[in-house]
């Protein structure tokens, strides 16, 4: 069967569209908990009052035309009336970061009750990196240490707002094959930027961490269990690991097919079955890098950097393919990692506030492209059409259109391209 049936499908509607952000009263009393103080990083990662997501403003096919300002504040306002209120980006060597900074800052000055804090990324490479040479992944790229010099700068400019640094992004995993590099390369910069810290050159409670796949956090192949791995779990403020049981789907799929057991349950019980396995997948991911850490005699947090579900895709995880993608799936991967997160007191920076063009520009239907919660037109999928029912978004704008709900709001006609998983 390629769709399921609008009729299977009423038993589970509630689930997609009744979701909140965050619980009022844990909100209060966490918001009680940090007010009047300066907030730290310690006083927001795993606060489910500080709801976290991965987010950069770039609307085009190209990041060479870089959002403005007034662009980014229009996004700004919309993810603060979720309830988000910690930003992860992911490279300052282009404008977007500091003019991300800049609008915040601006906002805060508007409005005192304003509050967003930014999780701040710097990229790093290896030699040869996106270039026509060899990548040479035992030797770093020369970008580094301007990209890491530019974070720092950012930093000690907002202190107000940037509360961590994270060095690289899935910069140790070797799937990342343009461009990873080896632990000892993170660990040289987590350890110089504890250094500035300890010197009194960067604030003694910014937090330093790493983002990056679970198995280079030791969560997986035994192959990445090295002296350097061990020495920067020690010398990071936390952990900050990512897990996709999107993408798994095709490279790891037992999870993910439809068992004979279940064969017989109607269309929607067996797609909310799955959905089950998927936040259970990266339940698993994310206890074997806590188990490891533990192993080596540490213990401190653990937190989400990043995980996500796309909500259209031509290719791998399609109709044709693990038949993963579609807006009903994303809402109730959003909804129940969320739950679970919260309830933990984890940090989880979902991938992403708004799709990026740009990701894979000459495919507009590949999945890269979308893993928004929002359209790159600022329209709400599914996971948030009941707050767009409920007006959060009221007389908020994104290029100056209001938040309105894709499918134009027609729960039959979004049910129609919701694909139940193989079978085993």
């Amino acid at each position: 069967m390629n769709t399921i049936s609008i009729k299977s499908l009423s038993i589970g509607l509630a689930f997609a569209i009744s979701f909140s952000c965050s619980n009022k009263s844990t909100d209060e009393q966490s918001d009680n908990s940090v007010k009047n103080k300066t907030v730290t990083a310690k006083d927001i990662l795993g606060n489910p009052a500080y709801q976290a997501i991965s987010y950069e403003g770039y609307r085009e096919k190209s990041r060479q035309i870089q959002p403005s300002v007034d662009q980014l504040k229009e996004d700004l306002k919309i993810l603060s009336a979720m309830g988000i209120k910690i930003l992860r980006t992911y490279n300052v060597q282009f404008a977007h970061a500091s003019n991300l900074l800049k609008a915040i800052h601006e906002l805060k000055s508007e409005d005192s009750g304003f509050e967003m804090y930014v999780m701040l990324g710097a990229w790093i490479d290896c030699k040869n990196a996106w270039t026509d040479q060899a990548p040479d992944h035992d030797i770093e790229s020369e970008q580094n240490e301007g990209e890491i010099n530019r974070a720092v700068a950012l930093a000690n400019q907002y202190p107000d707002i940037v509360k961590i640094l994270a060095v690289g992004n899935e910069a140790m995993v070797k799937w990342a094959a343009s461009y990873y590099v080896q632990p000892a390369v993170i660990l040289k910069w987590v350890n110089y930027l504890q250094s500035l810290k300890a010197e009194g050159k960067l604030s003694k409670d910014l937090w330093i961490t790493s983002s990056d796949d679970f198995a280079s956090w030791g969560g997986g192949d035994s192959s990445y269990h090295v002296e350097d791995l061990e020495k920067l779990i020690k010398a990071v403020d936390y952990i900050s690991m990512h897990t996709y049981p999107y993408h798994n789907t095709h490279y790891n799929p037992d999870f993910w097919r439809v068992p004979a057991e279940e064969g017989k349950l109607t269309d929607i019980e067996q797609v909310d079955k799955a959905m089950i396995r998927a936040l259970k997948f990266a339940q698993s991911q994310y206890d074997s890098v806590s188990n490891y850490m533990k192993s080596l005699g540490v213990n401190k947090p653990v937190h989400i950097g990043e995980t996500g579900w796309a909500s259209s895709s031509d290719g791998l995880y399609g109709a044709d393919g693990s038949r993963a993608t579609d807006e009903y799936k994303q809402a109730r991967y959003y909804q129940l990692m969320r739950e679970w997160t919260n309830e933990a007191g984890i940090s989880c920076f979902f991938f992403e506030g708004f799709n990026e063009p740009w990701k894979d520009a000459g495919n507009p239907n590949g999945s890269e492209n979308h893993f928004g919660l929002f359209t790159e037109q600022g329209v709400a999928k599914y996971a948030l059409w009941k707050q767009v029912d409920n007006g959060t978004f009221k007389n908020l704008v994104r290029n100056g259109k209001p938040i309105t709900k894709s499918y134009e709001g027609d729960e039959k006609k979004l049910l129609k391209d919701v694909l139940v998983p193989p079978a085993k």
